[in-house]
């Protein structure tokens, strides 16, 4: 059983979102330090994978191989700066698809469960809205993690979370929090979701 799983939204958690979407290379810009935040996770036994909602395919903005070159491109840089993304799960479909892996349904959750076997238990869902934290919480993932870069801002106050931690300013800073609380995850008295700000 694959353990210590820390699932990440991509845009607005990777990289920065926009209202037009990431249709290239070109405009996929990195959040400062998100990419040193990968290594330090994988140099800490935490096992990354990607949770993403993709709908730029189904809007035909952007083909499948555009996007897998994207995907790509983004898991090279990651590995030049000494941290791997073990895959990366993504939904293509537009909210009118009515899909079971669009989020906030759990569908890309279960599915990285499925092929990895993973203890979603002790698995953490980080993201910046409110579909990231209740597809977190419909798949049953021990831990969810708002974070304020992207639409973070505006989820924190639809959200009523109980916070353990908040306002850590910096990736690093977070994931540094994460790693000697990582036993701290299987105890069932501090199920439930919390948020940190990774500016």
């Amino acid at each position: 059983m694959l353990k210590n799983v820390v699932f990440l939204d991509r845009d607005g958690v990777i990289n920065k979102n926009s209202p037009d979407y990431i249709k290239s290379w070109a405009e996929f810009k990195f959040i400062p330090g998100s990419i040193d935040a990968i290594k330090l996770l994988n140099l800490n036994s935490f096992v990354v994978i990607i949770i993403t909602n993709q709908s730029v395919i189904n809007r035909n903005m952007v083909s499948l191989d555009g996007l897998e070159y994207i995907h790509s491109m983004m898991k090279s840089a990651f590995k030049s700066g000494g941290g791997e993304i073990k895959d990366i799960f993504y939904c293509p479909h537009i909210p009118e698809d009515r899909c079971n892996c669009r989020k906030p349904e759990p569908g890309l959750i279960h599915r990285a469960q499925k092929t990895y076997n993973i203890d979603l238990a002790n698995s953490v869902m980080a993201g910046d809205s409110v579909k990231d934290i209740m597809c977190a919480r419909n798949a049953g993932c021990g831990h969810s993690i708002l974070v304020k870069t992207g639409n973070g801002v505006d989820a924190e106050k639809i959200l009523a979370i109980p916070g353990c931690f908040s306002n850590l300013h910096k990736i690093l800073c977070v994931i540094q929090w994460l790693i000697p609380l990582a036993h701290y995850f299987v105890r069932p008295e501090c199920r439930g979701s919390f948020w940190f700000d990774w500016r």
